[in-house]
Parts: structure tokens; C-alpha cells; sequence
């Protein structure tokens, strides 16, 4: 039942909710399993990017014996699957791609018949197995293949050692069925289990906790490692890694693993994450996931990070020294409540795990770091997401956006992140802030390991908090383009101080003279994003001589500044603009810069030669994107 505090806002909540897509508009009656699960309150909305049918069958727990093969570039196993069957006469239907199926058994070791259906491009093909009458649990005896996106396997070169290889997964939004075959929809949830066996000079680490490690049963020089996940969570955040890692403890539930030459710095950079973990217990409620661990991976990692359960997954491009950039650690943190124990339950409600999360993000950077430093990341993000605005189709501006005929990746920008918080915000201007903690926390303890949709959350909203959906254009928001006119504004004194340095340079202050001595990252950012583009309008050697910009170690920076130097046909810096692309795989900083390149003949044959060397180099999530760009 709806509680409306005016009649007025029932038809905004009524047109938010029909938008959203409630269930009784998507409830298919097609089959009995659908509405078998539909009866047993298990019902999932449908997904349009996975092929499989998990209202007729469902997994629900993965365990994986897998071997490693570096030589190869694959993995070799199998993958036991336990099943709930809503329709006893319904095959199971898995997700897959690339993947090499040799068998599937069932628990008595009888095998069962198995189809894969034809390739549906990037979403990949179906795996339609003939489940017999008692069968609760299959064995699918597979391997990976190199054209797998999910994996990106490194030689010894790539890594900070130098010695010894490195492979990692990265299974957002619809690529773990490229290295396990499962329903890869983030509606399904699922427990986990894993054996891997490596070689023996190398450490895996899991999105799970340690079993522990054995050299029964593996060959000379390997050693099998055992991991296990109770707690459900949707297939896009299992997660591997496997390579010459250490760790270092921060506190008895958190710690810091990278290879050993990049561990004294990762360590020291992100030392305060158990502060971070108290402050967001202190805001929304317990961390359920027992630890919280940091794994700083190799630079061609194609995130700044990722939100796995247990061990967030870390670009190593944010040791800066200085800790200006660990938002990026409180954000992957936030997501623990925001994402991975309330998960959108399909990619058109990704602003439902990314927008709670930039919110949560700031709460804690506040507590931690102080206000200021926060509003200064606040506006920052408001002046990128006026960038993205600006450039992207209307279509993709929407918060409930609608990715028919699309690949999810098609709907990854600042909206669903930046929009999404501004979102949050408006709530808290509307009823305050004391207000919108308490329904945040309701909403994550009332949808505790669920996947949800947006009209879950629009319901939730008119009975939870009703002053706020009075207050807000819940249409307007969700699902029109663009930035709504009551999108709250952050400015700070800092970044009025650097606009004015900035005009003051344009005027013809000399660089050097600038008042720049106690500029932090953020303050910089906001100096070289909002420098004019067009060539000489911006006396790139002064500035580059005063403050050594070219040969900076921040990578925000550094990127910022490289970017601005492609569009100012600075020379002096495509020598490390080159290095930059050559080394570092994440795709936030390289379709920025890729895209200034192609802007002009020169750039674009630059670009060009560029990446055809770097592209073995990137992992497909952005070499995927690069090839749009660099056509």
C-alpha cells in the first residue's frame, strides 16, 4: 500500500513506478517454472543480457576445481552446480562464452545431454542441459579459451617484478560466463567454492575467504588452494588473482596485498582503510562480509577498482603518495552495503548500486578526511558529469536507463555515479540529513543480499520516507535525460581561490608567480580541467617549467595535463603521453586521451601506431571501448 502525503504526488509515483518497470508489468506466464518461482516469491525480473532461465531453473551454489596454465593462457576444471528447479521438465540454461565444454555429468556420474545454442555476440551462447528427474546437482567439465574477456593473463614484463607471470579476472557487467559457466545476471545469487591449483611459487587470492593451501594431490612444483563464500552474491563479483603477492595486515579484518615491490607504498597509502570501515559501519550499519581486504593489482587493470567481496580489487595508479586519491578505496568499501549486499537486478538499475555509492563514498571521505576535502570531490564530479552531458546521447543521460538492443558497458558513464548522487542529495536537502541515514540503513537491512530493481527502490521510497518523493520529480529524475534544474551544487573557497589563479594566468600572470604552493590533488584537477582547449591559448611551457607537470606522479594529474597537452599540441609531453598509454590500462584515463588524439590528422595517426602496439596490453573491458575510438 502506497502512504502519499498529497494527492498531487501519486501521479508522479504512479508514472515513476509504471517506468520503472514494476514486476507485475515483466511477470512472464510462458512457462510453469516462471510462475512456479514467481509463487515462491523467488521471481527475477527479466534480464536482457543473460540467456539464461533461472525462474525454470536456478543455480544457486558454484564450486570450482580449477587448474591454472599459464603456458596456455586457460583454465582447465570443472564447475559443480547446485540447482533450485521451479519446473521439473525445464533444462538448466547457462550462460557461456568462449568457453570449450568436454562434459556434463550428473551427481551419479551419468552424463547428460547438452546443447550450446548459436553465438549471440558479446552476450555469448547458451548452455541448455537436459536435467534428468532427481537431479539437484550437475558437474560441467570445461576450460577457458584466449578469447575469454573476463581473464587477462600478463607476462613476467608486465608486472612490477618482472619475474614472474599474473592473471586476473574482471567479470563486470556480463563476463564472468567467459571463465565460468553459470546464469552471469546480477538477479542471480549465489554461494561459492573454489580449488585452485597453481603453480606453487605463486598466491591466489579470491573474492572468498582462505581454506588454505595443500600439495596433495597437485603435481611437483604446483600447490592447491581452497576458498569458500557463504553469503550469496550475484556472478559478476567472483573474483581471481594469481601472482607473486604479499600481504600486509592493517588491522585483524583488513589487509593490503600487491606484489612485494609496490607493498610498502600501497600499504602506507591506504593505511587508514580500517578508519574507513568504522566510519561506514557508523553511517549505515554493520560490515557483514567479515574482512575487508585490498588487492593492488598490476597497471593494466581496466578499473580504478573493483567492489569483490573480501578483497577489493585496487589500480595501482592511485598511489600517489600522499593519499589524495583513497576516495577510490572508500568508494569499493561503500560498496559493500551499496552493491554487493543490495545489488541492482539488472544493468538498467546500475545506478542503484553506483549512485548510493558515490553518496556513501563522500559520507565517509567527510568523516575521515574532513568536509572540505570531500566538497572539493563533490564538484569535481559535477564538473566531469557536465563534460559527459555534454557529449553523450540523450538516451544515455537517463538514470533508469534503457539498454534494449545495448551491451551494459553501452550505459557506463558519470550518470548512473554522479547523477545518481545528486539524486541522494536532493533527498537530503528535502528532509535532512538525519532522515535519509535512517532510511538508507532500513533500505539496506530490509534488502540485505537481495538484487533489486528501481521500482523497488520508488516503492520503498513512498513508504519509507514519504517526505521525500513529495518533495522530488521522481520522473523528472529517473527517467528524463539530463540533469534535473534542483541538482544541489557544491563549490568550496579552495576552488574559488584556484578559478581566480587560473583567470589570473589567462590575464597574463606568469605561471611561475602563480599561488599554487599548497594546491592538493583536487585543487589541481580543478586548475587544468577548466584551462581553455583551444591551441596557444595556454603557455603550456611556463606551466610545465614551474611545475614540472609532464613528469608528474600523480596519475589524475599527469592524465589531466597529458590531455590538455594533445589538444594544445604541446610536444614536450607526447613522450610520456606515449609511456602513459603504453603502461597503463585503465580505460578512464585512456578514452579521454585516445579520443583528444583522433581529434586531428597528426593525433590520429599517433593514436593509431600507439595502439596497435598497446592493445595486446589492455584488458577487453577497455580494449572493447578503445576500438570505437581509435576506428
Amino acid at each position: 500500500m502506497l502512504r502519499l502525503s498529497n494527492p498531487s504526488c501519486a501521479l508522479v509515483l504512479s508514472a515513476a513506478l509504471m517506468a520503472a518497470g514494476c514486476v507485475s508489468e515483466h511477470v512472464s506466464t510462458s512457462s510453469a517454472g516462471a510462475l512456479a518461482a514467481q509463487e515462491a516469491g523467488a521471481f527475477l525480473p527479466e534480464d536482457i543480457h543473460s540467456l539464461a532461465r533461472p525462474n525454470e531453473v536456478r543455480v544457486t551454489h558454484v564450486d570450482l576445481d580449477l587448474k591454472l596454465d599459464f603456458e596456455a593462457k586457460r583454465l582447465v576444471g570443472e564447475a559443480r552446480l547446485e540447482l533450485r528447479r521451479f519446473d521439473r521438465e525445464a533444462p538448466l540454461v547457462l550462460d557461456t562464452q568462449a568457453l570449450r565444454i568436454s562434459a556434463v555429468l550428473g551427481e551419479d556420474g551419468g552424463l547428460r545431454e547438452y546443447e550450446l545454442g548459436p553465438s549471440q555476440g558479446r552476450l555469448g551462447q547458451a548452455l541448455s542441459i537436459q536435467l534428468e528427474p532427481d537431479d539437484e546437482v550437475v558437474y560441467v567439465r570445461y576450460s577457458t579459451t584466449p578469447e575469454g574477456e573476463a581473464l587477462q593473463w600478463l607476462a613476467p614484463e608486465q608486472t612490477a617484478g618482472g619475474q614472474q607471470p599474473f592473471l586476473f579476472t574482471q567479470g563486470q557487467a556480463i563476463l564472468t560466463r567467459s571463465w565460468i559457466p553459470l546464469q552471469d545476471s546480477p538477479g542471480v545469487r549465489v554461494s561459492y567454492s573454489a580449488r585452485i591449483d597453481c603453480p606453487a611459487e605463486l598466491t591466489p587470492v579470491m573474492s572468498a575467504e582462505s581454506r588454505g593451501q595443500s600439495d596433495a594431490g597437485v603435481s611437483a612444483g604446483r600447490s592447491l588452494h581452497s576458498f569458500s563464500l557463504d553469503l550469496p552474491i550475484p556472478s559478476y563479483l567472483i573474483a581471481l588473482a594469481v601472482g607473486d603477492l604479499e600481504k600486509s595486515d592493517v588491522s585483524e579484518r583488513c589487509a593490503i596485498w600487491a606484489e612485494p615491490s609496490v607493498l610498502p607504498l600501497a600499504a602506507s597509502e591506504f593505511e587508514d582503510t580500517e578508519s574507513m570501515i568504522v566510519a561506514a559501519e557508523g553511517l549505515f550499519g554493520d560490515y557483514r562480509w567479515g574482512r575487508y581486504d585490498v588487492l593492488v593489482l598490476p597497471p593494466a587493470f581496466p578499473y580504478g577498482g573493483m567492489e569483490n567481496p573480501l578483497l577489493t580489487f585496487a589500480t595501482p595508479t592511485v598511489l600517489a603518495g600522499d593519499k589524495s586519491l583513497v576516495a577510490l578505496i572508500a568508494h569499493e568499501l561503500a560498496h559493500s552495503w551499496s552493491g554487493n549486499l543490495v545489488t541492482n537486478a539488472t544493468w538498467s538499475d546500475f545506478w542503484l548500486n553506483e549512485g548510493f555509492t558515490v553518496y556513501f563514498e563522500k559520507r565517509i571521505m567527510e568523516l575521515v578526511y574532513g568536509a572540505e576535502r570531500a566538497d572539493m570531490e563533490r564538484a569535481l564530479d559535477w564538473d566531469g558529469l557536465q563534460g559527459e552531458l555534454a557529449d553523450l546521447e540523450p538516451w544515455q543521460t537517463v538514470l533508469h536507463i534503457d539498454l534494449a538492443g545495448h551491451h551494459p558497458d553501452d550505459g557506463f558513464s558519470g550518470v548512473p555515479y554522479d547523477k545518481g548522487n545528486l539524486f541522494l542529495m536532493r533527498l537530503e536537502e528535502i528532509v535532512g540529513r538525519p532522515a535519509l541515514d535512517e532510511f538508507l540503513g532500513n533500505w539496506f537491512e530490509a534488502h540485505a543480499f537481495e538484487s533489486v530493481t528501481t521500482a523497488d527502490f520508488v516503492q520503498f521510497l513512498a513508504d519509507e520516507l514519504p517526505g521525500g518523493h513529495a518533495g522530488i520529480d521522481l520522473q523528472n529524475w529517473l527517467e528524463s535525460p539530463g540533469l534535473p534544474d534542483d541538482a544541489p551544487r557544491t563549490e568550496t573557497p579552495i576552488l574559488a581561490a584556484v578559478d581566480a589563479e587560473r583567470e589570473a594566468l589567462l590575464g597574463g600572470k606568469a605561471a611561475a608567480e602563480l599561488d599554487a604552493g599548497e594546491w592538493n590533488t583536487q585543487a589541481w584537477l580543478r586548475f587544468l580541467k577548466r584551462l581553455p582547449t583551444e591551441p596557444g591559448s595556454v603557455p603550456m611551457a611556463e606551466l610545465d617549467a614551474a611545475f614540472e607537470l609532464t613528469a608528474a606522479g600523480n596519475s589524475e594529474i599527469l592524465a589531466a595535463w597529458l590531455e590538455l597537452s594533445i589538444r594544445q599540441d604541446y610536444g614536450p609531453a607526447y613522450g610520456r603521453l606515449e609511456e602513459f598509454l603504453m603502461t597503463v590500462g585503465r580505460r578512464k584515463f585512456l578514452s579521454p586521451l585516445y579520443g583528444a588524439l583522433m581529434e586531428s590528422p597528426a593525433g590520429a595517426q599517433r593514436a593509431k601506431a600507439i595502439y596497435a602496439n598497446a592493445r595486446p596490453r589492455y584488458h577487453a573491458v577497455s580494449a572493447q571501448t578503445l576500438d570505437g575510438i581509435v576506428k
